[in-house]
This record gives C-alpha cells, sequence and structure tokens, in this order.
C-alpha cells in the first residue's frame, strides 16, 4: 500500500504515541510512590514496554510500523525504503513520542504531584547510564539495537513488500513477536543504559519532561541525550548494511 507523506506521518504519530504512552506509563507506575504499581521492578518495565510495542506497532500497520528511526535507518540501510519517505517516518516517531510522554504526565498528574523524590523522575521519561561513560554507553545502545532491527530484517517470518513495508507471517506471530524480542533485549541488554534502542523514544520524551510543568523535576541531562540517538542509528546502519550483503 502506498502512503503519501501525510498518511505515514499520522500512522507512525498514532502508533509511537502509544508506544510512548504505554513504555513510560509503565515506568510511572512502578516510580511513583502513590501507585498501585510501585516498586514493580524491572521485569514489569520491560513487559510494559515489550506490549507498548505490539500495541503501538498494531495501530501504525499501514505505514509498516516502524515507530523507531532506528527501523527507518535500518530499512534504509538495507536497500528497502526511499529516501523520500525518511523524513515522513522521522517527523510522525517525534511527534508522537512527545505527545505520548504529554499523555504519560496527564495520566499520572497527581502521582506526580505527590511524589516525594520529583527531582529523580526523569527516568520515567528518558533513558540513563547506570555508569556513566559515553563511549561504553553508546556502545551497549549500539550492540542493542543491532539485535531488534537485524531481527526485524532478517527473521524468517517477516518479508519486506512494497515501499519497505514489513510483513509480519504467521512464523513470527505478528507484532507480538516484536515485542518478545523487544522484552529480550531488556532483560539482556537493558541493565547498562535503560535501552533506548529508538531515538524518538528518548528525544521526544526528554523534550517534554524539559518543558512539563512537574514540580522540583530535575535536570533533562541533555549532556547524555545525543547518546541514545547516535547510538540506535549506528547500530541500525550496521545492521542494515549486513542484511543488504547477506544471500538472499
Amino acid at each position: 500500500m502506498d502512503l503519501n507523506f501525510w498518511e505515514i506521518v499520522l500512522w507512525e504519530l498514532l502508533g509511537t504515541a502509544a508506544l510512548i504512552l504505554l513504555g513510560t506509563g509503565v515506568v510511572a507506575n512502578t516510580v511513583l510512590r502513590s501507585s498501585l504499581g510501585f516498586q514493580g521492578g524491572w521485569l514489569l518495565v520491560n513487559m510494559g514496554w515489550g506490549f507498548a510495542v505490539f500495541v503501538g506497532a498494531s495501530i501504525a500497520a499501514p505505514s509498516g510500523a516502524h515507530l523507531n528511526p532506528a527501523v527507518t535507518v535500518g530499512l534504509l540501510s538495507a536497500g528497502k525504503l526511499p529516501w523520500a519517505d525518511v523524513p515522513a517516518y522521522f517527523l510522525g516517531q517525534l511527534v508522537g513520542a512527545f505527545i505520548g510522554a504529554v499523555l504519560c504526565w496527564l495520566t499520572y498528574k497527581l502521582q506526580f504531584d505527590t511524589h516525594d523524590e520529583p527531582e529523580n523522575t526523569r527516568g520515567i521519561f528518558a533513558t540513563g547510564p547506570t555508569e556513566r561513560n559515553y563511549a561504553w554507553n553508546t556502545v551497549t545502545e549500539v550492540i542493542g539495537t543491532f539485535v531488534l532491527v537485524f531481527w526485524i530484517l532478517t527473521s524468517p517470518g517477516v518479508k519486506m513488500g512494497e515501499s519497505g513495508l514489513p510483513q509480519f507471517g504467521n512464523a513470527a506471530l505478528g507484532y507480538a513477536a516484536v515485542a518478545f524480542v523487544v522484552i529480550g533485549i531488556g532483560n539482556s541488554l537493558g541493565g547498562p543504559t535503560g535501552y533506548a534502542i529508538n531515538p524518538a523514544r528518548d528525544l521526544g520524551p526528554r523534550i517534554a519532561y524539559a518543558i512539563l510543568p512537574i514540580k522540583g523535576k530535575g535536570s533533562p541531562d541533555w549532556g547524555y541525550s545525543w547518546v541514545p540517538i547516535v547510538g540506535p542509528l549506528v547500530g541500525a546502519v550496521i545492521a542494515g548494511l549486513i542484511a543488504r550483503v547477506l544471500p538472499s
């Protein structure tokens, strides 16, 4: 199905907004003290993000459900997506991520207002390292994103349709399979940096955090913000170039 620029933007915006609403929502649920999910733990967060990917991808199916500039760049590097479509995907993903983060804040407004450590709420919206070393943090994001994008490009249940739109067959459990991959990445590789593996997922909510009127909030940490952008894009390019030379 051929979509025009604004149709791609719309579907990517809707899907990414759902992804970020549910993804940041599960983090808020475990972090904010007066929430019922308080101290739910890392596994709950990973499961929440995985299911968020499933919901967002299902919504954005008409556009191929990239939801992630790294997926878009991976498809581009693999020769499966025209350059002309890239700006539409990027625009929809970034705006959708911002909107999803704002919706998360609206959902948990009262819990934000009563949280006793508001200066530590950035992690609800954006990722950050447990040990700050920009080079190694970037390596972590490269590896995690490579796993995601390489799976998308090479999974036996995934076929590339017209205009670079992935088609998920029953062998890959549809978009549920992507959720399992994301959960696996989070459980195995997410500990060092919180596994952004998606530049829009980190940048859109980070901008929202900087703007939203959260009383007593901390810094958006712009000094680190380039890592979850550069790392995933590098990982995606590597995955795309390798997939491009593999025998079909």
